[in-house]
């Protein structure tokens, strides 16, 4: 046996290599393309590239944002094109800016990152009533986003630097006042516009068309009367809470996060005090210093002549916003949760006793003890319910690294089917129809609307192959893989088929010429001959600011048409599918001279205008120095 093999070796060798290189090709080949598709650079700033993948995970965390801030917005507008090029837009201009601020040198500094954080009021809610920031619940609010205190803050200071670039041009532009004047004319100017429409639907009843019409506008516009390209497909999702429901968590699990969690901490002593509080600036001088101190220890004989008036002192005295109006009251706390100076002072106290005077970073404290308590814990099987949910979860999300992984390895390894990576994780095959806009049908998956997904299912390996696309990252922890099982491409629908709709179509194309074409005429005789009163609506005073119910187009015509003298100026305004509108302009009344603190903001909001313009202008410039391009259509 063994000699017919050594006899054979060559024939065996050149068998293997034609079994093994056509197979290594072609899926060596389908990994090239797919990570090829990844990278591919969709724009350039200098020699920097900005990839397809990029793209994609900046559009779904822009996309994340919004939806959170707006919850009832139609994600549909939010992940359309016109959006993901307006993100694509934002890429390179933070890469321009980015490359800006680092030959100039530009930095925040530590103050300014803490300003900024402080500004924004989900962070802020996040401070303790001494004022500190609650460390925990801020690191918890970003590891839910994904992020670390250390990614998120030297993001934060990356956009603080890019800002300065181009704020340094704004604050420093002067808009003279001669422009301003001018300026604050042209956009508070008022104009008595009376109005005449035409409409289309005045014409429609007189439009003839012909079959042969009928025919040469269907042919014509061809490609307006096709069937949408679609295609059918499945795919499945791995998300935590999929990873969740194949947890379940031990009893010893469940009893250790109780002891850890709930059982030490409920039963830790827990105090209540009050306090008043003199602000001390940081680096205040030893004169302010000794003035502060001095106020505090006239506040603290106070309180120790009658403790009694400790509250009505907090509150006429204390500088602290958060509880003055309360009295002084901080509520309970334990140990950690106050600044390191105030603990200690009030771990020292007994209940009723008021403290020397303490300092800390935010000023100096008078503070009074006023409770003491030890809780009872939570019994285990009360907590229980609760425990459960949060060990799942916590068990959910250091698993998901691991099965995220699993889950790229097998849509990619058994390419013809999802449902290997389906069983092996616990989840469930969807199938869909969809078209390159998304999903057919009003109550599908959300998921459809993805852009990735779209253009995973509608490109030419995809279509043709119908293998497993890659594992598609989503925002909130998601992955995704599509396959298509069946595809239809877009085909031309027969005349006989969209009669109708070609008909309504060209009367209704006729109709809105017909309109403008009796606009037109109307135009040019009334500008000749004054018409009747009856021809026009009752004329209204329009500005920028007050449309008085006139469409966009025509408020824009009736503020740009050129005025002589006393004369009307007349003016025909094409209002697409509305028809058209013939419009008599006269000048309205002079605006009424504004007070000094007006005339002060309008010139203020005039220059920051202009300011922004000439930052526009020098973010043009930056683009072009450093050869900003994008690169998809």
């Amino acid at each position: 046996m063994f000699d017919v093999f050594r006899n054979n070796m060559k024939v065996l060798m050149a068998l293997l290599m034609l079994l093994i290189i056509p197979s290594f090709v072609f899926f060596g080949i389908e990994g090239y393309t797919r990570f090829r598709d990844q990278s591919e650079p969709v724009a350039r700033v200098g020699g920097e590239r900005i990839t397809r993948t990029e793209w994609d995970a900046a559009h779904r965390r822009e996309v994340e944002r919004l939806a959170a801030s707006m919850p009832g917005v139609d994600r549909a507008l939010l992940e359309g094109e016109d959006s993901r090029r307006a993100t694509l837009e934002r890429l390179v201009t933070e890469r321009v800016l980015a490359r800006a601020a680092q030959d100039m040198r530009l930095v925040a500094t530590d103050r300014r990152l803490a300003a900024e954080l402080l500004r924004d009021p989900t962070i802020a809610g996040l401070r303790k009533p001494d004022g500190t920031l609650d460390v925990q619940r801020y690191q918890d609010l970003l590891r839910a986003q994904g992020m670390t205190a250390e990614q998120f803050e030297a993001g934060v200071r990356a956009d603080l630097a890019r800002r300065a670039v181009t704020q340094a041009v704004a604050d420093s532009a002067v808009m003279p006042k001669a422009s301003a004047e001018w300026a604050a004319q042209a956009f508070f100017e008022r104009r008595e516009v009376a109005p005449a429409f035409f409409r289309p639907a005045d014409h429609a009843s007189a439009i003839q068309v012909s079959d042969a019409d009928l025919k040469a506008f269907y042919d014509e516009h061809a490609d307006e009367f096709r069937t949408p390209e679609q295609a059918d497909i499945e795919y499945v999702v791995l998300d935590p809470q999929a990873v969740a429901a194949r947890i379940t968590p031990s009893e010893a699990e469940l009893r250790d996060y109780y002891r850890q969690n709930v059982a030490d901490t409920s039963r830790a002593e827990q105090r209540r005090a009050s306090h008043i509080l003199l602000l001390l600036p940081p680096g205040a001088s030893a004169d302010e210093k000794a003035r502060v101190r001095a106020e505090a220890e006239q506040i603290l004989a106070e309180v120790r002549r009658d403790p009694k008036r400790f509250a009505e002192l907090a509150r006429t005295r204390s500088q602290d916003p958060g509880s003055a109006a309360k009295g002084g009251d901080l509520d309970w706390f334990g140990r950690g949760a106050m600044v390191k100076p105030f603990e200690d002072a009030v771990f020292a106290l007994q209940k009723g006793q008021i403290s020397d005077i303490v300092e800390s970073e935010f000023g100096l404290h008078i503070i009074q003890l006023t409770d003491v308590r030890q809780p009872e814990a939570e019994p285990f099987e009360k907590a229980r319910p609760r425990i459960e949910a949060e060990v799942r979860r916590q068990l959910a999300q250091r698993r998901f690294a691991e099965d995220a992984e699993r889950f790229s390895n097998l849509v990619y390894e058994q390419s013809d089917t999802l449902a290997p990576a389906a069983q092996a994780l616990g989840l469930t095959v969807h199938r869909a129809t969809v078209e390159r806009t998304g999903p057919v049908g009003a109550a599908a998956d959300a998921l459809l609307r993805e852009p990735a997904l779209l253009r995973a299912v509608f490109n030419e390996e995809a279509l043709g192959q119908k293998r497993n696309s890659a594992a598609i990252e989503l925002g909130g922890n998601r992955l995704l893989s599509v396959r298509v099982l069946a595809h239809r491409p877009s085909e031309r629908r027969p005349f006989e088929a969209v009669a109708s709709e070609v008909r309504q179509r060209l009367v209704q194309q006729r109709a809105r010429a017909a309109a403008l074409e009796a606009a037109r005429a109307a135009q040019a005789q009334w500008s000749a001959q004054t018409p009747a009163a009856s021809a026009l609506r009752t004329p209204v005073l329009v500005s920028r600011q007050d449309a008085q119910g006139l469409p966009p187009a025509a408020v824009r015509a009736a503020m740009s048409a050129r005025l002589e003298g006393d004369a009307p100026a007349w003016v025909v305004v094409d209002l697409g599918a509305d028809g058209a509108a013939v419009l008599r302009v006269r000048r309205g009344p002079p605006r009424e001279a504004p007070d000094a603190v007006r005339l002060l903001n309008e010139r203020q909001e005039l220059a920051r205008l202009w300011g922004e313009g000439e930052a526009q202008a020098y973010l043009g410039a930056l683009r072009q120095r450093y050869k900003a391009e994008i690169l998809v259509k």
